[in-house]
């Protein structure tokens, strides 16, 4: 069983169209294609984004008993598929299934003209499944006979955003060495990192966890529930439950793409002067200038191998749960000390308004 990368993700919103409209305004994403009763998808309407090599669904339940009506419903909206590309879609799902996967889809091949798609699904982490692609001839269908495609021309200007990085899960106190577990045992991850986290009187314990291609990341969060309760709890409360807390962008040249992301309108979290003040110390033979960072508020922290720079969006959603990273690898493999504690600086700042 090989899961080679991220073939796509589904997010359940409210509304694809809105959703669509804000991707692809603010962060540049293109429509490819979509989907609905009138192609086959029956009690949804999907719309298919693209950007660099992410590809995004949205979709939107159009009756109640519609499996993304009670997503919604118990987590606003969300990331409720990580999609993984595979030779086999129906090996890959008997062998998981065998190993102990919940079953969620039985295999269903879509075809049209010369392009096949099988898929699959298996349960991932609480509600979000994890779909198992298997994909021969063109390239250019999604799924075949029940998605309509758009002819999409790369802009002038290039793409800002390249791939899916990595996804951040928060999981409830006490789940987390569970989740690592069952991705180690099920799915054939290997740990990679581990760190436990301390800001003032709050603390959360992290490992991230890969796919043997190292194409499919995930850091798992929990909270330290003998700590002060902090942003981590919120999420889990605000989105009912475990869920991912923020999708990473992968990007070049990151300062210029947060200047042209926030000329779009994206809301970045804000990091203190304090910040920049203290990085030369922390860090030496900075990536890029340490002014130019503090003009975009870009974080930045290395590993064993080289630098990252990062920063975070402010949710864009009524509950405040889901947010996206952009992020940039100068020779980083892994997270460097900072990262995660970074993070959970930055998101402190945009919950308490200092």
């Amino acid at each position: 069983m090989n899961l080679s990368g991220i073939d796509h993700i589904e997010l359940y919103v409210g509304d694809a169209r809105q959703a669509a409209f804000y991707y692809c305004t603010a962060f540049g994403f293109r429509l490819q294609g979509q989907g609905g009763p009138e192609t086959g998808l029956k009690g949804q309407r999907s719309l298919l984004l693209s950007q660099g090599d992410i590809r995004m669904v949205l979709t939107s339940p159009l009756s109640a008993d519609h499996p993304a009506a009670e997503f919604l419903r118990r987590h606003g909206d969300g990331v409720a598929v990580i999609a993984v590309e595979v030779d086999d879609a129906e090996g890959a799902y008997e062998e998981l299934v065998h190993r102990g996967a919940t079953p969620v889809s039985a295999p269903v091949r879509y075809t049209e003209a010369d392009a096949s798609v099988t898929t699959a699904e298996v349960g991932g982490f609480a509600d979000v499944a994890h779909r198992l692609v298997q994909r021969s001839g063109p390239r250019t269908e999604f799924l075949p006979g029940v998605f309509r495609m758009s002819d999409v021309d790369v802009p002038a200007d290039g793409e800002a955003l390249r791939i899916i990085d990595h996804f951040a899960v928060c999981v409830p106190a006490g789940t987390l060495d569970e989740t690592v577990r069952h991705y180690e045992d099920v799915f054939g991850f290997a740990q990679i990192f581990e760190e436990y986290i301390e800001v003032g009187e709050q603390g959360m314990y992290s490992k991230v966890v890969q796919s043997p291609s190292k194409l499919v990341t995930l850091t798992l969060i929990e909270p330290d529930t003998k700590r002060q309760r902090g942003q981590i709890d919120d999420f889990l409360a605000w989105h009912g439950g475990a869920g991912v807390q923020h999708i990473a962008f992968s990007t070049e040249g990151i300062t210029g793409t947060v200047a042209a992301l926030t000329a779009r309108g994206v809301r970045f979290a804000n990091t203190p002067d304090s910040y920049y003040n203290a990085l030369a110390e922390r860090v030496t033979n900075l990536a890029v200038p340490a002014e130019e960072l503090r003009a975009a508020g870009v974080l930045l922290d290395r590993d064993h191998w080289g630098q990252l720079l990062q920063i975070f969006t402010e949710s864009m959603h009524v509950r405040r749960t889901l947010f996206l990273e952009i992020i940039e690898r100068r020779g980083a493999l892994t997270f460097g000390s900072g990262n995660i504690r970074a993070l959970y600086e930055a998101k402190n700042r945009e919950l308490t308004g200092v």
